[in-house]
């Protein structure tokens, strides 16, 4: 099963640009709200045409704009799965389910009592949406879209909706399933944690732009840009400028770091994960007198603001377990230690 998108169309504020291939693969579209990712899924869905464009879905032409091309979403065979999961709320369980099923009478039975079966849904049969919890309703809404025999699976957000323990359920649910899903699919969503869990190749959306196509290690480990950096979690940034081949002066933090990377002609900024500072017992390279500004505590681990000391300069974020963090006795400074290899260099 293969999709292959290549569509532009302008938004109100910005011109959405997608550009990407899925097969046999969950690809994860990650961005903050409004960025065009749902947007991208509706066009794949015929749910809005895109200004230009070619859209293909193992081997059919879904959508081609020099050619005319232009197929209903009925004709697409494409499962979407909304946010609030757009049940019918006076069908059944089986009755939704039943609705997109063709073949003849026994064909549609032998389809509905099947997917009850793989989603858990046989007790609730005769129930409405309304009857159901969140999770029984998402069930119900993937149970639809595999009842329809659709070649490709668009989710977007599909957890949204769900307090954070229904939604560590479901997540789990819908891993399963995609592990013994035989078709392409693509989920869009703003939670990292949630894209990185259920994906294995992640393309960040920034303001309807999409960016290059990552391994979800690999975009974590360096991503390419300053969105990419805040999108997977990143929560100390700097303006950057060059000292050196492997040298940057880091503006908002006022420091002179190394880096094991390169730094490269459009090194606009630098990041590194707050997990990744070390306190240390002495200054040297990388390492620098820092002034604790504040100590936020977290469910597992203390949030400790950090800036150079007798500076202005913007503070970093160091997260630390709570147990090392008392043994240091509550100081109020520390030597901080950015290492070169945690260094992230990020364009504009």
């Amino acid at each position: 099963m293969e999709l292959m998108v290549r569509i532009t169309k302008k938004l109100r504020s910005f011109t959405l640009q997608a550009d990407f291939a899925v097969k046999d693969e969950l690809l994860a579209l990650l961005g903050a709200s409004g960025c065009g990712k749902s947007m991208t899924l509706k066009c794949i869905a015929g749910l809005e045409t895109p200004d230009r464009g070619r859209i293909v879905l193992n081997g059919r032409v879904l959508y081609d704009s020099d050619k005319g091309i232009n197929l209903s979403p009925q004709e697409r065979k494409v499962g979407y799965l909304f946010q609030n999961y757009a049940l019918f709320p006076n069908m059944t369980v089986a009755g939704n389910i039943a609705f997109v099923v063709s073949g003849n009478k026994a064909e549609k039975e032998r389809k509905v009592q099947e997917n009850l079966s793989r989603f858990k849904l046989q007790e609730l049969a005769e129930a409405y949406p309304q009857e159901l919890s969140g999770g029984q309703q998402q069930r119900l809404a993937l149970a639809r879209i595999m009842a329809a025999d659709n070649e490709l699976l668009l989710l977007d957000e599909p957890f949204s909706a769900l307090d954070s323990y229904l939604k560590w359920q479901m997540e789990m649910e819908l891993k399963c399933f995609l592990q013994d899903y035989n078709g392409a699919a693509v989920l869009v969503s703003h939670d990292r944690g949630e894209v990185y869990r259920l994906a294995n190749r992640i393309a960040v959306i920034n303001k309807g732009r999409m960016e290059t196509v990552h391994t979800k290690q690999g975009l974590f480990k360096q991503p390419d840009t300053l969105a990419a950096a805040l999108l997977t979690g990143c929560k100390n940034v700097s303006a950057v400028q060059k000292m050196g081949n492997r040298r940057i002066y880091a503006v908002d933090w006022q420091l002179e770091l190394d880096t094991d990377m390169p730094v490269f002609n459009k090194a606009a900024f630098a990041g590194i994960r707050a997990h990744f500072l070390v306190l240390r017992e002495k200054v040297g390279d990388n390492t620098f007198v820092m002034d604790v500004v504040d100590v936020v505590e977290d469910v597992f681990s203390y949030l400790i603001m950090l800036r150079r000391k007798d500076s202005e300069a913007r503070p970093v974020r160091l997260e630390i377990p709570k147990a090392e963090w008392l043994q240091l006795g509550n100081p109020t400074e520390v030597n901080l230690y950015f290492p070169p290899n945690k260094i992230m260099l990020l364009e504009r």
